[in-house]
């Protein structure tokens, strides 16, 4: 699991979060609320879940007020079930009040993304394979929606279009195959990086093999396709399989023996997992 974040990434993303809920200003907590008000709460869950995001929910609150003081009960990657107390918060009533919603969205969707990951590496937790996200994110949060990923005990795949190469069916297209593709990228792409193709069935996974693909990406094959394809490959690519992976079937995806699965579910459909915030005056 990962233990460090990057602060200024997370103030970037927690700024205009908070940008877009204050806006000029906390109309109802400034007309209610006595300045100098000092409150206490604690972050409580009303479902099971893994936790994730609560160093975000720390720089949400500092930004608003640094004086305040969070303390987790929980850790990140620990499950936890309902009625749990997650954390504890000290501190001004008003930077509390103003930065309730946004701390909760930060935490209630990270959290979810962890939960449902945990489930899916749960359900291979005793194959050799990894469970690995998509691009597949929330526009302007992916850094932390993978962050979530990692805490749920999955892998990363490329972060984005530029930090590896991943040759897709309409690269293919419109290089005119798999072999023109590969070549094109080998003439320039240092030797030191490898290089992914999506294949579509088991004809494109011999062409790729015979073009020197070092991953293949086995795009919505059925598991005796899968199976086929680790048995022509025959450890020469590592085979990541792909597309429309769900918890119920993602144990016999596993067993075909491909080396990774990836699951656009994890960041694009994992449910938030309810959590609230019980303020007291104090």
């Amino acid at each position: 699991m990962p233990t460090l974040l990057s602060v200024r990434l997370i103030d970037e993303m927690v700024l205009r979060a908070l940008s877009e809920d204050v806006g000029t200003g906390d109309m109802t907590t400034l007309l209610t609320v006595p300045e100098g008000l000092e409150a206490v709460g604690e972050f409580v869950a009303t479902q099971s879940g893994v936790l994730a995001g609560m160093p975000v929910v720390e720089r949400v609150f500092a930004q608003l007020n640094p004086r305040i003081r969070l303390e987790p009960l929980v850790k990140e990657g620990q499950r936890f079930e309902p009625e749990a107390i997650l954390a504890t918060v000290h501190g001004e009533a008003r930077a509390l009040l103003t930065g309730e919603r946004v701390a909760l969205n930060f935490l209630q969707r990270l959290s979810g993304i962890a939960t449902l990951t945990a489930r899916f590496v749960e359900a291979v937790h005793d194959l050799p394979v990894r469970v690995c996200d998509t691009r597949k994110t929330t526009p302007g949060l992916r850094y932390l929606e993978r962050y979530a990923v990692r805490v749920g005990g999955g892998y990363n795949h490329r972060f984005g279009l530029y930090d590896a190469v991943l040759i897709k069916d309409n690269h293919i297209a419109v290089c005119g195959g798999i072999a023109e593709a590969l070549r094109r990228v080998r003439r320039i792409l240092p030797h030191t990086m490898k290089v992914e193709v999506e294949c579509t069935n088991l004809q494109q996974v011999g062409e790729a093999l015979d073009a020197g693909a070092d991953i293949i990406l086995l795009d919505n094959m059925a598991p005796h396709e899968l199976r086929e394809a680790v048995c022509l490959a025959k450890g020469r690519a590592v085979l990541e399989a792909s597309g429309g992976v769900r918890l119920d079937i993602v144990r016999t995806i596993a067993e075909t023996g491909v080396d990774a699965i990836s699951v656009g579910a994890l960041t694009h459909s994992a449910p938030a997992i309810d959590i609230k915030l019980e303020l007291r005056s104090g």
